[in-house]
């Protein structure tokens, strides 16, 4: 059975986007496909945090989604959090195209990303850096767009 979720984005001023999610059954990666209005040129962090509440932003969000316990890394990379899916980069018209696959997230089970909250930060993701002390400058600022709730999407087939 395929499997559908949605996360409406609606940050402050004109930032606004739709981030689809598709998996084809309960073993195959997740499409993630969308748009995302509004954001200023360049890469900005695309990641899953723990919680579904997003009313206070990152601090009410969480830390990245990571139910296995591993060290920060990028989407490409073997030992990576869940939530890490990298950047999304926005063009000079401001808007950024997503298409992804990956192979760690999923939409139903006891580690699924629906109910949890998608962020995209102003500031793109080195995965280089030592990211447990960028995470805690960062968190001292307010660094994100805006984020969303994921849920199920019960309009598609």
């Amino acid at each position: 059975m395929v499997l559908k979720a949605v996360c409406v984005l609606k940050g402050t001023g004109e930032t606004n986007g739709v981030v689809n999610f598709e998996q084809e059954s309960d073993s195959a990666p997740v499409k993630v496909t969308g748009e995302i209005k509004g954001l200023t040129p360049g890469k900005h962090g695309f990641h899953i945090h723990v919680y579904g509440d997003n009313t206070n932003g990152c601090v009410s969000a969480g830390p990245h989604f990571n139910p296995y316990n591993k060290n920060h890394g990028g989407p490409e990379d073997a030992e990576r959090h869940v939530g890490d899916l990298g950047n999304v980069t926005a063009g000079v018209n401001n808007v950024a195209e997503i298409d992804i696959t990956d192979k760690l997230i999923r939409l139903s089970g006891p580690d699924s990303i629906v109910g949890r909250t998608v962020v995209v930060s102003f500031y793109f993701f080195n995965f280089v850096l030592n990211f447990l002390l960028l995470y805690k400058l960062l968190k001292l600022i307010v660094f994100f767009f805006f984020s969303c709730h994921i849920c199920p999407n019960h309009l598609g087939p």
